[in-house]
């Protein structure tokens, strides 16, 4: 080719190039099929060349908009009443758009993790509930699953016409409700469906909502020093800019000189941008985003189970997620309602950490314009996924009717209004009770606990049922002072308002502390007190009541330690008496001739310990008291002990006066209850309750007494 004739075609390709526009575009969940939502301005943006117009028409309504320097256009539509009549959303520049069969009517988000994302085939009846779903005017749109670790301002997504060939996999929880409100309001039902199993709640967040909570400012801080352009982020560069530019003249005088120089400064961990979709902000970012603007009425909210073992910190994080994305919607504290998670086996872990869960969740209703869907009375006890989704979703439509479009109906559980101490009882009042208060099966209330003085920790109550109040009562607490209900993660209680909402998990009252609970006011009475920090090759106890001991049923032992920056730990473990000499049933010294090795039938626990498994009449418990060497070999046969590890089943070994154990165990449980061993090596003496977790469960070897700051042990005779 000659120079002259490259030149031209190089010439008309420029020519070409700089005539070629930008057609205008929108976000990919704009799309036949859409539902707008009603009597909210409606908000439409895209992009364009810079500086074109762009004019906008929905049915009647006109407007025009022109694009920024960046290519941004946004334009505003008048508000609109829902109407079942479709419509055209025409948008045109350069090209035109247009999208059919749009409707006006009522649009809900709806997120969270594998619950929202449950979808209608899979539900109660799935089948039949699929070949019913003929709802034109019920449409729905699924996000991609898709992190980012920056907003994306697009996503892509069909809408969808709700009919037996679509519904199938729209989510259950979503369809459900709009069903419920198709039904009484009569309008269209757009369902905005975003959520991703597993996903914690953290990665839905925009960082707006973690700046504005307190206690999640060291997130907030993550964040930001991942966000670049952020001055965190940039000062953390910088430093490592400079940082490895002083390695370098280092490194350079270093092979100048013949040697080898130094590591080079690592990158700094936290501007490591984040990977997974389980990372703040991320789902936020890929999922949420782009839709921001887009007028709803409101969300639904289905998580928690990969949050459940937080306790109180997930009401802060719901704060963080509600107010973070009302403030980036700018819609005011729009409607946000969510399902508590259901009760679950989860394992081997403490029944309680689920109850205190529940308790943040109830606590997140504090947030305004919230509420929350009790489920406790719909489980499924070996599923994490309750089928029966129906029932969540029309819950769900009854809080939108009652608080968002004007019914009369009833739509939260019963709650606590009040409750007072009575002379031997508690009697609660309660809101919302659709009536009055009544069971489900038409059998006494169910998982009501009391405690009070002496009562042993919680102890099952006695339910009457007065209308809109309960009054608690219990044989085994004389003055209860305090109660919980549904507190255990398999607790399915059939208390219920009027109209057969469930109440859910809640307490209230001031708890005795630990040591006021035990039973050993009235019936035991003192025969040992020893500070442990005395401890060595005799005992010097701080009370010795052995000679008048008199004779005994029960032998009870308090443990109570203190590590620093850690909160107490106690625990009263009460055994039928193994001996009739109460010279016996202290410290196992040689010099006091105790040695047992013994199973029991009847073993009563008592801890304020994450994991320790209390209650009384415990059939598996035995004890390994002696003052000798001993070994792994499980000579005793102690079921399920190991014969190749310290633990529940050891072997007395000589001499007699060894290392020592003194040791309460529950067998059946594979645990240790408590444990003081080598007590004749003082501050290096082994000392724990429960197992122990970083060696020989039974504590030995650990040479751990100094670690506490108090140690203290009690024994006690029935």
């Amino acid at each position: 080719m000659s120079l002259r004739l490259l030149s031209l075609v190089v010439l008309f390709t420029s020519f070409i190039g700089a005539n070629v526009r930008a057609e205008v575009r929108m976000p990919g969940f704009f799309g036949d099929h859409m539902v707008i939502q009603q009597q909210k301005e409606i908000r439409v943006w895209g992009w364009a060349d810079p500086g074109d117009s762009v004019a906008v028409a929905l049915g009647n309504s006109r407007t025009k908009s022109v694009a920024d320097d960046a290519g941004r256009w946004d334009a505003t539509l008048p508000a609109m009443e829902a109407g079942k009549e479709p419509l055209a959303l025409k948008v045109e520049a350069s090209n035109k758009i247009e999208f059919k069969d749009v409707l006006i009517g009522e649009v809900w988000l709806c997120s969270g993790q594998s619950n929202m994302e449950w979808m209608v085939a899979n539900s109660t009846n799935g089948a039949a509930e699929v070949a019913a779903a003929d709802h034109p005017l019920l449409r729905h749109i699924a996000i991609a699953k898709r992190p980012s670790n920056v907003p994306l301002d697009d996503v892509t997504a069909p809408w969808q016409v709700c009919s037996p060939e679509t519904a199938g996999g729209f989510t259950a929880c979503g369809y459900f409700m709009a069903r419920q409100l198709q039904k009484e309001l009569g309008v269209p039902i757009g369902l905005i469906h975003s959520s991703w199993g597993g996903t914690r709640i953290e990665p839905w967040t925009p960082p707006v909502g973690f700046e504005h909570v307190e206690a999640l400012d060291g997130i907030y801080q993550s964040v930001l020093s991942r966000t670049p352009g952020t001055s965190q982020s940039r000062k953390l560069i910088d430093q490592h800019i400079v940082a490895t530019q002083a390695w370098l003249e280092t490194a350079e005088q270093a092979v100048a000189a013949g040697g080898l120089p130094d590591a080079s400064p690592s990158y700094p961990e936290s501007l490591v941008p984040f990977k997974t979709h389980q990372d703040p902000t991320m789902l936020y970012n890929g999922m949420i985003h782009a839709m921001v603007g887009y007028p709803i009425r409101g969300a639904i909210w289905y998580q928690g189970e990969s949050n459940h073992g937080e306790g109180a910190l997930y009401t802060e994080k719901m704060k963080a997620l509600i107010g973070g994305w009302r403030q980036i919607w700018d819609q005011g504290d729009f409607p946000f309602y969510f399902v508590q998670i259901a009760p679950f086996q989860y394992g081997a872990e403490n029944p309680e950490v689920l109850a205190t869960f529940w308790e943040a969740q109830s606590a997140a209703t504090e947030i305004p314009n919230t509420a929350m869907v009790v489920t406790n009375d719909i489980a499924t006890l070996n599923d994490i996924h309750p089928p029966n989704k129906q029932d969540v979703g029309y819950r769900l439509a009854l809080l939108a009717l009652k608080n968002d479009y004007g019914r009369d109906v009833v739509a939260h559980s019963p709650t606590m209004a009040s409750m007072e101490v009575l002379d031997r009882g508690i009697k609660i009042m309660f809101d919302n009770t659709g009536g009055g208060l009544k069971t489900r099966d038409g059998n006494s209330a169910t998982h009501f606990e009391v405690i009070g003085a002496g009562s042993g920790g919680y102890q099952p109550a006695t339910v009457a049922i007065e209308g809109d109040a309960i009054v608690l009562t219990s044989d085994k607490c004389e003055q209860p002072v305090a109660f919980r209900f549904a507190w255990d993660k398999v607790a399915t209680p059939n208390l219920v308002g009027g109209t057969g909402l469930p109440v859910g998990a809640f307490r209230d009252g001031e708890e005795p502390s630990f040591l006021n609970q035990l039973p050993i006011g009235k019936d035991y009475r003192l025969v040992y007190d020893v500070d442990l920090a005395k401890l060595g090759n005799s005992i010097a106890y701080d009370v010795d009541e052995s000679d008048s001991a008199g004779a005994f049923s029960k032998i009870g032992y308090l443990l109570e330690l203190r590590s620093n920056g850690e909160s107490d730990q106690s625990v009263f473990v009460a055994v039928a008496a193994f001996t009739d000499d109460a010279k016996k049933i202290g410290i196992p010294t040689a010099a006091s001739n105790a040695m047992f090795q013994q199973t029991f039938s009847s073993m009563d626990v008592y801890s304020n310990v994450t994991g320790i498994v209390t209650g009384t009449s415990i059939d598996t418990g035995n004890i390994e008291f002696w003052p000798n060497n001993y070994g792994q070999g499980n000579e005793a046969k102690v079921r399920g002990a190991s014969s190749s590890q310290f633990d529940f089943g050891d072997a007395v070994a000589q001499p007699v006066n060894g290392y020592g154990s003194m040791q309460i165990h529950n067998f059946g449980a594979k645990q240790t209850v408590f444990a003081i061993n080598h007590w004749s090596d003082g501050a290096s003496a082994d000392i724990g309750i429960g197992n122990n977790t970083s060696g020989n469960s039974d504590w030995t070897f650990t040479a751990n007494a100094a670690n506490y700051s108090k140690k203290r042990l009690r024994v006690f005779v029935k």
